[in-house]
């Protein structure tokens, strides 16, 4: 199994690095694979709306974007990790979350998916509740741990300081991998559910 973590960060080895490489600790002692792409330090820009992809499957801006896609395609899990910018993930990891999600059409359901924000002090909450919206429209079952999947810390390495945030990184991996496994075997035997033909309607008919 496989677990594809994006580090929202510009720093590669600042506070949301530390929280993710917390995680990596227990996937590998879970027997979980797992690769970090640093997004936050990357030149992305935003979707342009011009349905490139819908057409070629892919992105029409050849970047880290496509790149990543097959990774994305191929993993159980995904981790969105990103420090708080006015109460919101970093533009460039929104970006490149939206393209991603848009741009690829493969089905995403039953891939488990978890946020991790990092701030100096606030804006925790609804940078959480950001991020998280890309999982609940695509299927994704989401993982909690015990307590919103966040932690304290300023300069590179205060997070270490936040005994609570790291052992929530902890938690939050250990049920991630128990969730993955957990529908691993239920594919198995069950199958994955019944989808319908979504039905798309506008509130101006």
């Amino acid at each position: 199994m496989k677990v594809l973590l994006l580090n929202g960060s510009p720093k590669p080895k600042g506070n949301t690095a530390a929280a993710l490489e917390e995680m990596v600790k227990i996937f590998h002692q879970e027997g979980i694979e797992t690769e970090i792409v640093q997004v936050g330090n990357r030149d992305i820009r935003g979707c342009v709306c011009c349905y490139h992809c819908k057409q070629n499957g892919k992105c029409v801006f050849d970047d880290l974007v496509n790149e990543t896609a097959p990774k994305l395609q191929e993993a159980d899990g995904l981790v969105i990790a990103s420090p708080v910018y006015y109460a919101m993930g970093n533009g460039t990891l929104v970006s490149f979350v939206q393209r991603l999600f848009y741009s690829t059409m493969f089905d995403k359901s039953m891939k488990v998916g978890a946020s991790v924000v990092v701030a100096r002090r606030g804006g925790l909450s609804s940078t959480y509740d950001e991020l998280n919206k890309f999982f609940g429209i695509s299927g994704m079952p989401i993982a909690s741990g015990q307590y919103w999947n966040s932690l304290h810390g300023g300069k590179p390495g205060e997070v270490e300081q936040d005994p609570e945030g790291m052992q929530g990184m902890r938690t939050l991996a250990r049920n991630m991998a128990f969730l993955m496994k957990s529908i691993a075997l239920g594919k198995a035997q069950y199958g994955l559910p019944e989808k319908e033909k979504i039905t798309f309607t506008n509130f101006v008919r």
